[in-house]
């Protein structure tokens, strides 16, 4: 019986608030420069417990006499997470306090183990796709955020000592990399860089494409060589029979006699000379010089 006095007693003297516990496991979700501050609920049978959030940086614990100071946006909330982001603001050591609030009942605070710095942040490799725009490598980036950065790397595969870098800055479509040759595959990896904390991520995972204008050549290859098969095969025969009719002439060259030496009058006028008085004439053989092959080339 005095034991359920003295409870009484001890209640009446320290009203609700020693019902209500602390909240417990205080810890921070840290990736990318997106922090959030976790706890465990505080169970109270048939009460909707609600949750406030301050935060304690180096400025307050040094220049305000070790001040704290609320996050709106996690002021008698419900949920066990807060989104406090906006609220670390440099790379500085922060401290955070979370307490408990049933109707007019308040816990004590909990605080967080230690100190958190933003620089303890998780990064991690950007998505990236790789595109080949015919001849032209392409990369698509993921937009993490102002805050970001990216390092891109791409080589020839098999030439990776060869390796060229470029530097995103700001992501807000298709960054060109590189003009492609036809054939071999072009290969790219790239990582996350937050200069406020002078940070890299690890290297995504490397992806490799290959020119797409490949087919086109070919295309293009194979169509010149029909039409020069066709040209062929149209002149071989014209240039076979222009040829054939050269060497003909050249040969067998047919004889014109000039105008002087046609016969006007009708043959029974003609004195026939007879073998014995007629001169022999001597058969030479006449070759046509080189530039009357060429005109009768040309005609």
């Amino acid at each position: 019986l005095f034991s359920f006095f003295l409870f009484f007693v001890l209640l009446g003297i320290l009203g609700e608030d020693a019902l209500l516990p602390a909240p417990q496991n205080i810890s921070i979700l840290s990736t990318n420069m997106k922090h959030f501050l976790t706890w465990s609920p505080v169970i109270v049978q048939g009460e909707t417990v609600r949750y406030s959030v301050e935060f304690q940086g180096e400025y307050e614990r040094e220049y305000a006499n070790e001040s704290w100071i609320p996050i709106c946006e996690c002021s008698l909330i419900t949920a066990t997470v807060c989104n406090i982001t906006d609220d670390i603001s440099a790379t500085v050591a922060y401290n955070l306090r979370v307490r408990a609030d049933v109707g007019v009942g308040r816990s004590e605070w909990g605080t967080l183990e230690g100190f958190f710095n933003r620089i303890t942040t998780s990064l991690t490799p950007p998505l990236m796709k790789v595109i080949a725009d015919g001849y032209h490598l392409l990369v698509e980036l993921e937009d993490m955020g102002p805050a970001f950065q990216f390092c891109v790397l791409y080589w020839k595969k098999g030439q990776e000592s060869r390796m060229q870098r470029k530097v995103v800055k700001e992501v807000s479509s298709v960054v060109h990399l590189d003009t492609m040759e036809a054939g071999p595959d072009y290969c790219v990896k790239a990582q996350t860089y937050v200069e406020a904390i002078n940070r890299s991520s690890s290297f995504s995972q490397t992806q490799c494409v290959r020119a797409q204008g490949g087919r086109s050549v070919w295309l293009v290859t194979a169509l010149i060589s029909s039409a020069g098969f066709a040209v062929a095969a149209l002149t071989l025969p014209f240039l076979t029979w222009k040829t054939s009719k050269v060497f003909q002439y050249s040969c067998c060259p047919v004889a014109v006699l000039p105008e002087t030496l046609k016969v006007s009058e009708p043959p029974t006028q003609l004195i026939l000379c007879g073998s014995e008085e007629a001169e022999q004439c001597d058969l030479t053989v006449c070759v046509m010089p080189s530039e009357e092959v060429l005109r009768l080339w040309i005609q």
